[in-house]
């Protein structure tokens, strides 16, 4: 479990197996079989590196997210500690879906979903862009948009969106179980 907020960006420098050079992110106190959130996506680690740590990478995992496929920058979280802070929401690291990036000028980010995942998003409801816990401001069908504030982007690797870039999208965890248990038919559960 993660909270969507960032604790350091690294950069991915080989892709099979994924290899992650993050100074920044300190590994001290992560093992191999620990979980790293890389891009929104939660990752185990296999190996400790000098310079950070590498995970396999499923060929699912690479076909229904982004960004694993090739070096850059990458946003790091590690796993949240049982009583610690969860300044943003609740996070799994289970990507639901990518977006695109429709806009994004003067910290307004507006990203189309896919139309599966629009039941989900709400105004002022929480959503998770590139493993990024953001407020939703607006929605419309499965348009969203959310703010980027200056610090965010200062620690993040999302001042370098663009129109058509494609983002990891986790919708908010408690939506989705709302969602079920309001679009269940009792009527029809065997007994």
């Amino acid at each position: 479990m993660f909270t969507g907020i960032v604790q350091a960006v690294g950069k991915i420098v080989r892709v099979h197996p994924l290899e992650v050079e993050c100074p920044a992110l300190g590994l001290a106190d992560i093992a191999v079989g620990d979980s790293i959130c890389v891009q929104g996506v939660c990752l185990t680690v296999s190996a400790i590196t000098s310079r950070g740590f590498t995970a396999d990478v499923s060929g699912e995992t690479l076909r229904v997210t982004s960004g694993l496929d090739r070096p850059g920058e990458v946003n790091l979280e590690k796993a949240l500690a049982m009583g610690g802070r969860l300044g943003g929401h609740l996070v799994t690291g289970h990507v639901d879906g990518v977006g695109e990036v429709l806009q994004f000028a003067n910290g307004l980010l507006q990203v189309r979903a896919p139309p599966d995942l629009k039941r989900y998003i709400a105004g002022k409801g929480s959503i998770c862009v590139d493993g990024v816990s953001l407020t939703v401001n607006r929605v419309e069908g499965d348009i969203f948009e959310v703010n980027l504030v200056p610090h965010t982007l200062k620690v993040t690797t999302l001042a370098r969106l663009a129109p058509g870039a494609k983002v990891n999208l986790e919708v908010d965890l408690i939506a989705r179980y709302v969602y079920r248990v309001l679009n269940t038919d009792e009527t029809k559960r065997p007994r």
